[in-house]
């Protein structure tokens, strides 16, 4: 574990502190073997499920199992301590969408920064829960710091302005960030794509581009379209269905 803190590789340590065998640990990372137990094949099997989930969101707390890792029980007390940097989005556009889509970052547990160029608009008082806020051209933000983002971090292109989104896209598909939204009408989206064509983005780049953004469940407002946006970045990184799981079978949990 010290050695992969060391490395800035995310880890997470889970303990047992009440019920089963207190003291147990097991630790897990992302793509590496588990290490350890916690006294039952079933209980590690799911702690090590929702301690990826933990390092997912850069979030540590206890959860509680059965004996044999049975969720909505409160025979086994596990502290998943979670060590890695908390997922990024990078919001660029001062606009409404901005604000609804950053509230429910921020509640997933991200850190959110809202870049725009327009220094009147970009302030602390109109998006109070931004991490950051930079005043920059959004590309420049990205050719910048665009090499710190991975497979957990977002992008999300609000501006509805060529000038800031075409260079703001082609940046970002230079970087591995996981996830590349662009807000907009399905119009705008054609103009966008065709534009991002002129300056040189490939087919399979294009493929990237989530737009217009966000899943198709009926949003209208700003509110409704941060819940869309959010939710198909976390469809995106799970790999799920996006169906309802009335619809579907097996485990309701990966």
């Amino acid at each position: 574990m010290a050695q992969k803190i060391r490395d800035e590789e995310p880890v997470a340590l889970a303990t047992v502190i009440s019920g089963g065998d207190v003291g147990a640990k097991m630790l897990v990372s992302p793509d590496a073997a588990v290490l350890g137990t916690l006294g039952h094949e079933r209980l590690d099997a799911v702690v090590a499920r929702d301690a990826k989930a933990e390092l997912a969101a850069g979030r540590s707390g206890v959860r509680h199992y059965g004996l044999a890792g049975e969720v909505a029980r409160d025979e086994v007390e596990v502290f998943i301590e979670a060590f890695g940097p908390p997922p990024q989005i990078w919001l660029f556009g001062a606009v409404d969408f901005t604000a609804a889509i950053g509230r429910v970052a921020k509640t997933l547990g991200y850190r959110v920064v809202v870049c725009d160029a327009r220094s009147v608009f970009a302030t602390a008082q109109r998006f109070p829960m931004a991490d950051e806020i930079v005043v920059d051209w959004p590309h420049r933000l990205i050719e910048e710091r665009g090499a710190l983002l991975g497979l957990r971090d977002a992008i999300c292109v609000l501006t509805h302005d060529a000038k800031f989104d075409v260079p703001a896209i082609m940046a970002a598909l230079r970087t591995d960030v996981g996830y590349i939204g662009a807000l907009g009408s399905r119009r705008t989206d054609i103009d966008r794509r065709e534009r991002l064509r002129n300056a040189g983005a490939t087919e399979a780049q294009l493929e990237r581009v989530q737009g217009p953004i966000g899943l198709d469940i009926g949003a209208a407002t700003p509110e409704e379209t941060g819940v869309a946006t959010m939710a198909e970045i976390i469809l995106l990184r799970s790999g799920r269905t996006g169906r309802p799981l009335t619809e579907t079978e097996g485990s309701v949990h990966r």
